[in-house]
């Protein structure tokens, strides 16, 4: 069984016990936490597609570490302006275990 879920704007195809990596929310390791924006369910037999979601389904997944994008590097410039811009980015991510697809 497998669905597809909505966090952090983006969306991410999940079985069971699948490695994850997505924004963080406010949670610690080893916490779990249920993600409740679950768009399709699929597998064994039947399909289930919501609109948007789909009705009672949940994802139960366990918080394994919290860990960083690696880092991004913003230049802007225009030439012959005498202007430079330089600024980084480092996105906070989190590694979830899916542990349980219930609906």
């Amino acid at each position: 069984m497998f669905a597809v879920i909505r966090t952090g704007g983006k969306q991410y195809r999940v079985a069971k016990d699948d490695l994850l990596e997505i924004e963080r929310l406010d949670a610690k390791a080893g916490d779990k936490i249920e993600l409740g924006e679950v768009l399709m369910l699929g597998g064994e037999g039947e399909t289930k597609v919501g609109a948007p979601l789909v009705d009672g389904a949940k994802v139960k997944a366990e918080v394994v570490d919290l860990t960083r994008g690696p880092k991004l590097t913003i230049f802007k410039k225009r030439r012959r302006q005498n202007y430079r811009r330089k600024n980084g980015h480092r996105q906070d991510l989190m590694l979830v275990k899916i542990l349980d697809i219930a609906g």
